[in-house]
Order: C-alpha cells, then structure tokens, then sequence
C-alpha cells in the first residue's frame, strides 16, 4: 500500500465537475483579474470566518506583509515571531524592511510561547511594532495569553492562518482575534487552490481598507497611487476554484479530526509525543505531528513500508544560511529541540481508513523490533 504525506490532486479528482464547470465560466467571462469570482470568493471566505472582511491578494507571504503594512510596521521596525515556521514568515517581515526577532515556542503547542513573548517585550531595548502568531500544523497558538500582553504593549498581533483554515479558540475562528489573520492557499493547505492564492481576514475596516489599497498599487482610482503599493491579486481562476472547494472545508477539517483520532487511538501506547488536546481550542490537523528521538530511522522505516512523512520544518530559520550570521548566539532550546525530533505523517482528507491503519501498523512494528 502507498500513503503518500500528501495529495493535493485527490481533491480535483473530487470535485473535478464542479471545478471544471467554475474554470470554465471564467475562462469564457473574459475576465481574469479583481472580477466576480475574486468578489464571491471573499464574501463567501469573510462568512466562513465570521469576520466582516476578507480581501484576496496573490499568496500567503505577500498575506503577511499586507497585513503587517495595513498595521503600521516599516522599515527598521522590531516584528516578533518564531523560527519554526515556513520561511515566508520571515520574508514578508523583511521586505518591508522589518527586522524579525525570533522567541521560543511552547514544548507542547510548538506556537508562539507566551513566557518568551513576555520576556522579548520586557527585556528589548527599542519598542516592538507588531507580532506574527503561527497557528502551526493546524494548532491554534495560545491567543488567549498572547493576546492580553500585545494590547498591554501596544503591538498589534497578526495571525499567521497558513495551516490552519478554519481552526477555532473559544469557538472563534482563527485570523478574526488579532488586527488581522493571513491566510495562503497554497494547494497543500487545508483550503487549497491549483496555483498560488492568500487572503487578509480582519475586523478592521481601516485595516481591510488599506490592505486593498496595498494589493494593487495604493489604486483606490484607477492608474492614481494614494500610497506606495504592489501588485498582490487573487486571480479569477484561483477564487473559482476555491469558491468550489469552500463549502466542503469544515467537513474536510472534520475528516482530518477523525483522522488524528485514528492515529492518536493506535499510536497511544507507542513511545512517540503526539499533538496535544487542549481545552478552548479545536485544532484542524494540516499536519499530524508526532515527535521521537529515533525520527530518522522511523521515517526510513515507514518509507520502505511505502508510506510518505516530512520534516517541517528541519532547520529553525535562525540556523539557515541566509540567517545564521546575523543570528549567531541566539539560542531557542525548544525550537532547535523540536527540529531534531518532529514527523509529519500522512493526513489529508481523501486519506482512507485503511491507509492510515497501514501507518500504524508500520509504526508498531518499527518500535516492536526496536524493543525485541
């Protein structure tokens, strides 16, 4: 049996007549770029969140720099945030000009850790202009301590919603508790379109305001720049797709739970750390992450088995190349830890029953040999 970590074209196999109906309609509109599709989408995406506003823009990392432009960060401004996380975090920082500072994370969570947080805000000599929460693997990150010191500080939080679409904390969705939440559609993310796509979610109309002034220009009127501006749209093509998708988005997030309960049933007893329950939060599983000094040699062991893992991510960002110097004698002890030791095993919806049995089994044999 083949599992693969991931399938992006099961859900085209799914829902091919219906995307291929959307494709279609568009394709025949004559218009591809900020047209109905783009406008549907958002309304539908700004429903779907509980939010009163959702604007489209070209993929999550330009998500992030929007939203963090729309709050007030520039050039030389102190942005907060982790070092385990897709790079794309950082670049969004760093092309404003921004400068990231990197805090540990929570052991258990692996978000943002609100001690760290705390002691970035009390200890730093210049003031912080904002922070970048990962809701990372699906886990919502601790809001409900983050958020509390942010406003106490004055920094205005951002959510960084890339791998969790739909994700809750005390039933609100993630990306509507902080000044605005950056979502990417990347094809593998729980909402995924064929190509490139990102959204900034706020309910903040000065914020959605200047995050569609941001997208395209600084245009409010066409060919007049009222600010400095870039090129950031949601193509007609990529909005159709995901108008498709949206509405099977909380029952896929369901399957992905059950999923997790699955794994979590059959490798309870097994010496792996598996994701945590926590109460307050609904976390909706982009990746089931399980953590086990001996991760190398179970990936191994699970690929001869004909099932796909990942790593995300091997290396925290302040250990890079393109970082190492500048953030040399920075240590983060949970961050680095959690590199050495995390597995990404296969979830998607589309995955079967049977397959993630097959992973288990594979699992349980791995640690049966290593005991016997």
């Amino acid at each position: 049996m083949r599992v693969p970590v991931a399938d992006p074209g099961a859900s085209y196999r799914r829902f091919r007549p219906e995307i291929d109906d959307a494709v279609r309609a568009v394709l025949e509109s004559g218009w591809y770029i900020m047209g109905d599709a783009c406008r549907r989408f958002e309304e539908a995406f700004a429903a779907f969140c509980a939010a009163p506003h959702t604007v489209g823009v070209a993929n999550g990392t330009d998500a992030v720099e929007l939203a963090l432009r729309a709050v007030g960060v520039g050039p030389g401004d102190r942005v907060v945030t982790v070092a385990n996380t897709a790079v794309a975090t950082v670049s969004a920082i760093e092309r404003i000009g921004a400068v990231p500072l990197f805090a540990d994370v929570d052991e258990a969570t692996q978000t943002l850790s609100p001690e760290a947080f705390a002691r970035l805000i009390a200890c730093h000599p210049a003031p912080l202009k904002a922070v970048v929460a990962v809701h990372l693997f699906g886990q919502p990150a601790d809001l409900a301590a983050l958020l509390p010191m942010a406003e106490r500080a004055g920094i205005p939080l951002v959510e960084d919603c890339a791998q969790a679409h739909g994700a809750e904390i005390g039933g609100a969705k993630v990306g509507t508790l902080g000044a605005a939440g950056a979502f990417s559609f990347y094809p593998t993310k729980n909402l995924g379109a064929f190509g490139d796509g990102g959204a900034v979610v706020t309910s903040r109309a000065e914020v959605a305001d200047r995050v569609r002034l941001l997208r395209q220009y600084g245009w409010r009127e066409r060919y007049r720049s009222e600010v400095p501006g870039i090129n950031s749209r949601l193509d007609e093509l990529q909005a159709a797709i995901l108008a498709v998708k949206l509405p099977h988005l909380a029952a896929d997030n369901a399957r992905r739970r059950a999923l997790a309960a699955r794994y979590c049933r059959s490798l309870g007893d097994l010496p792996l750390v598996l994701p945590p329950s926590r109460d307050g939060a609904e976390a909706v599983f982009h990746q089931f992450v399980v953590r086990s000094p001996r991760r190398d040699a179970l990936a191994r062991h699970l690929a001869a088995d004909g099932v796909g893992t990942a790593v995300l991510y091997p290396v925290p960002i302040h250990r890079q190349a393109a970082y190492a110097d500048r953030y040399r004698g920075l240590s983060l002890p949970v961050t680095e830890r959690l590199a050495e030791t995390l597995l990404c095993l296969p979830i998607h919806p589309e995955l079967s029953d049977e397959q993630v049995d097959h992973v288990c089994a594979s699992a349980q044999r791995f640690f049966t040999a290593e005991v016997g």
